[in-house]
């Protein structure tokens, strides 16, 4: 009989990088941390021993718990979490069954330090089009959902990176930038080691409207016409953000899901 209180490998790798996927908090011991450091997308490290004081900051989300094998420490956490309300479910084998399954993995060591709210902060140049909001898509769908963005004129994103402790990105003479003719979305892509398939696919898109190749892909040109209309529908490049990341996340369902499937109507009719 299927568990109520778990979650499995696969149904979990239906939902990552998805607007409706739950937090996933990840209570491994350092131990386990340490001999293989990198994480689930979109994780939140958590020490099981204080689940009490954190538990109620996860009210009314969904939350995959993760420890080692799928045992105690994340059945305990999330049967914690329970009884605070949250709607808490374990991986079923925990990370080693997620990892021996290939699932996408993160390299921790790539994350930039954190805020005091637990948030990573990244700055970049205002009026964004195509790669200024396929990096902000990426990484709150896969690596922080709490990240803050902060778009300022091209000559201040260093000087504001120094003062807020932000990391600059897709601006000259950065880590996280272009990279020959690959664009700032495929270095992302690349350095967290997220091997997707669905998201090869969705680079090619973004790397062929962002660098006017658009006879890479025949979706560029359609992805770069809507992209150049969200921006010229929004003043305020955070509301361009926020309507942008629907667009993210039907090219990347389409990517994953639908690149077989075609449309026709009105069919062609019946011979008489």
């Amino acid at each position: 009989m299927p568990s109520t209180t778990a979650i499995t490998v696969s149904q979990l790798s239906r939902l990552i990088g998805l607007p409706g996927a739950p937090a996933i908090i990840d209570v491994r011991i350092e131990d386990d941390y340490n001999a293989d450091p990198r994480l689930l997308p979109a994780s939140n490290r958590r020490d099981f021993k204080t689940v009490s004081t954190w538990a109620s900051e996860f009210a009314g989300s969904r939350v995959a718990v993760v420890c080692q094998k799928g045992q105690k420490l994340s059945q305990g956490v999330a049967a914690w979490l329970r009884h605070e309300g949250v709607g808490a479910e374990s991986l079923e084998g925990g990370f080693e069954a997620w990892r021996d399954a290939k699932g996408p993995l993160i390299h921790a060591g790539k994350i930039p330090p954190r805020d005091e709210k637990g948030r990573t902060v990244w700055v970049t140049r205002t009026r964004p089009k195509v790669d200024r909001i396929a990096c902000p898509w990426l990484i709150r769908r896969f690596i922080d959902p709490g990240a803050v963005f902060l778009f300022v004129e091209a000559a201040e994103v260093s000087a504001v990176a120094d003062r807020f402790r932000a990391v600059p990105f897709d601006i000259d003479n950065v880590f996280w930038t272009h990279r020959g003719e690959r664009c700032t979305f495929d270095t992302m892509i690349e350095e967290f080691g997220l091997d997707s398939e669905a998201l090869d696919r969705l680079a090619m898109i973004v790397r062929a409207a962002d660098t006017a190749s658009l006879d890479l892909v025949p979706q560029a040109a359609g992805f770069l016409a809507a992209s150049l209309g969200l921006s010229r529908m929004f003043r305020d490049d955070l509301e361009q953000l926020e309507a942008g990341m629907l667009l993210y996340d039907a090219f990347f369902r389409w990517c994953r899901d639908a690149t077989e499937e075609t449309h026709n109507w009105p069919s062609a009719s019946k011979p008489a």
